[in-house]
């Protein structure tokens, strides 16, 4: 769903740019609540998985295709402020390296995919885990759901953008029915996708997620021979894999997905452009202001072979995405310790 330079005009562009500026702000802020020590390196990591598997695109309909957005899976896995930022810094890494997603339209992606699918996708988690038994496999469910509605809701974003700055004359309710049509398709892909990604997490270090936090297991007691539910109940233990095997873990899957598993992708134009040229939009679609970079298209300028050119050029992302990310949450983390440290020493002098 990454909206080229050319399809929303300028002055609408440039307010959206204002709101995602502002947003990031708010994220930057919010994020310092968020992350510690332990679930820093996550999202530097959750930031390359999502690049990683925004390369996968899976077929949703005949000459149609869809990628992961990944707003649900970062506000679950690391929390929504979190989230917000992981998502921008892929849109930033995708828009100036690899041409995918305009320039001046990247207020437009970052409200679009970044804000309204984190925003959206919490709140209906948070509603969800609420009026669900506090269980691991809860969880997952709501991650699922909470996925499978973010994506119509950020085509309903964009409907609403090229309602109010759209380039081109083409009635906006066809835009609105073929773009939330196709996306509602493209939202199982991202609730598959979140609800695993999720599961496979909380099945190995439950306590890093920021979703899981306060989950509770029944204890059983073996009454007469039977086993029954005791009164109370207890938090779930955090599984013995470590922060650095998963760190590790989730950099080598992610580079084995943008390596190698991207050649096989589907070739279709995914929701957005399927859409956009057959209603129109693109008609004033203009050429990318990093189209002629080494990396554009997703693939490496003087590499001939495509499969190689493609793998060289998804590690090459995936890896300055992971240290982009890893470096913006490290230095909010550092300005929390350091807004910690003032605190303190504030206190004492009082």
């Amino acid at each position: 769903m990454h909206v080229p330079d050319g399809f929303i005009d300028a002055p609408t562009s440039a307010v959206t740019g204002v709101l995602a500026a502002g947003a990031i702000a708010v994220s930057l802020r919010g994020a310092r609540r968020e992350l510690d020590e332990r679930t820093a390196p996550l999202a530097g990591l959750v930031a390359a998985f999502i690049f990683a598997v925004q390369m996968l695109n899976f077929p949703v309909a005949a000459g149609t295709s869809g990628h992961l957005l990944g707003g649900a899976l970062a506000a679950i896995l690391v929390g929504p402020y979190t989230g917000v930022l992981c998502v921008s810094v892929v849109l930033l890494m995708q828009g100036v390296l690899f041409a995918d997603g305009g320039l001046t339209a990247l207020g437009v992606n970052i409200s679009d995919m970044a804000i309204t699918t984190t925003v959206v996708a919490y709140v209906v988690f948070r509603v969800l885990v609420t009026v669900l038994p506090r269980t691991r496999r809860s969880v997952t469910v709501a991650s699922f759901l909470a996925a499978l509605v973010s994506v119509p809701a950020a085509a309903v974003t964009f409907t609403v953008i090229y309602a109010v700055g759209g380039t081109t004359d083409v009635p906006i309710s066809q835009v609105a029915t073929a773009m939330i049509g196709v996306h509602v398709l493209i939202g199982l892909g991202e609730a598959a996708i979140t609800a695993l990604t999720v599961g496979a997490v909380i099945a190995v270090r439950p306590d890093l997620v920021h979703g899981a936090r306060g989950l509770h297991q029944r204890l059983k007691l073996r009454v007469g021979g039977e086993l029954v539910d005791a009164p109370g109940a207890r938090p779930v233990p955090a599984a013995r894999t470590s922060r650095r095997t998963l760190w590790i873990s989730g950099l080598v899957t992610s580079v084995v997905l943008a390596g190698f598993v991207s050649f096989y992708a589907s070739a279709s134009p995914d929701g957005l452009e399927k859409v956009a040229h057959d209603q129109g939009i693109d008609k004033k679609a203009q050429r990318h202001a990093s189209d002629g970079s080494p990396l554009a298209g997703y693939g490496v300028k003087d590499i001939a072979d495509a499969r190689l050119s493609g793998g060289v050029a998804g590690v090459i992302g995936v890896g300055v995405t992971a240290v982009a990310g890893s470096g913006v949450f490290w230095v909010v983390r550092r300005r929390r310790h350091a807004q910690s440290g003032s605190s303190a020493v504030s206190s004492q002098a009082v």
